[in-house]
């Protein structure tokens, strides 16, 4: 090696040569964080600058080769010390850190991806839903999508699950394949977008403590054509006809269990809302919250002759204006 290309690993990860081992350690893992390429996608200076603290790391960290190094400098290689390869582990190196076992990795930045899971990083999580997922499974969907974890620390990761209106209404249980692992998860009846799903021991494993953390399920679900959500209860908007409105009646409206009758007294205005007790949302505890129906008087687009020879009289025979009460408007 010429002497032009000496790296001083102590200046790479910023320490001196006094450092301990815990110096190295934690100013190895403040680079990693900052420069790793997933954290800094398509910049190049980035993965160089991650590179040169893994290399640097790699040799500082082992007591042996740090000996070497600090004996011999540019030299340590032929004094001896075996070269560790590439800084993404080809060589199969082990390396301590605190006690953990680097040799239990395929490479070198599948243990950094480990340890930025666990310290706020993100991996990806790939999430199946399996057509024919085997008896008692009440989701039948075939197709794959895609889910961001993103970790807490201490081996506690999160992701998003989707959810149609029914299957979070009902309860559904999922079979998951997250990175090759096969888990079932089943969601309670009753989840409302926010809820949380936690899955004991299917996180990210925590370098520090060796032990695979929590993964918890955000649930989001798909907007449905009808149904919205106000709080706890279920809302809809219903159109009626201004007969109805005047006239007062009853009509079918949907609701999770079906159609069911509601009487719609005479006189209502738009906008006004009518409740369907117990029709609503399923709560954890089984029982149900209200169905909240918004009331939209809806104008015939079209009226036949008949209908518009009528809307006539009854424009004729109108007592009531409805706008009196605007002619003692003012600035």
């Amino acid at each position: 090696m010429a002497s032009t290309d000496f790296k001083d690993y102590y200046a790479t990860l910023g320490v001196t040569k006094t450092a301990t081992a815990e110096d190295i350690k934690k100013a190895f893992r403040k680079l990693a964080l900052k420069y790793h390429p997933d954290r800094n996608p398509g910049d190049q200076a980035a993965e160089a600058r991650f590179k040169e603290a893994s290399e640097a790391y790699e040799v500082l960290s082992d007591s042996d080769k740090r000996r070497k190094y600090d004996q011999f400098g540019q030299y340590w290689k032929q004094a001896g010390a075996q070269p560790g390869g590439s800084p993404y582990g080809r060589g199969g190196t082990n390396v301590d850190f605190g006690g953990f076992d680097f040799g239990q990795y395929g490479s070198f930045e599948e243990f950094i991806n480990d340890l930025l899971g666990g310290m706020g990083g993100s991996t990806r999580t790939r999430t199946t839903r399996t057509a024919n997922p085997g008896p008692g499974y009440r989701s039948t969907t075939g197709f794959r999508t895609d889910y961001q974890t993103a970790s807490r620390g201490g081996g506690v990761s999160e992701a998003n699950l989707k959810l149609t209106l029914s299957e979070a209404f009902r309860g559904v249980q999922k079979r998951l394949n997250l990175n090759g692992e096969i888990i079932d998860v089943r969601i309670p009846a009753g989840a409302k977008p926010g809820s949380r799903v936690r899955v004991r021991g299917k996180g990210t494993i925590d370098p520090m403590t060796r032990q695979r953390g929590d993964l918890y399920l955000n649930v989001n679900i798909d907007s449905h054509s009808f149904f919205n959500f106000d709080g706890d209860n279920l809302t809809c908007e219903v159109p009626i006809s201004p007969d109805e409105a005047v006239l007062g009646g009853s009509i079918e409206v949907p609701t999770p269990d079906g159609q069911v009758s509601m009487k719609i007294p005479p006189g209502i205005r738009t906008g006004q809302t009518l409740r369907l007790r117990g029709k609503g949302w399923t709560s954890p505890k089984g029982d149900r919250t209200d169905q909240l129906v918004k009331i939209i008087i809806a104008t015939p687009a079209n009226p036949n002759s008949l209908e518009k020879e009528y809307y006539e009289k009854l424009r004729n025979a109108r007592s009531d204006n409805p706008r009196t009460h605007l002619g003692q408007i003012r600035l």
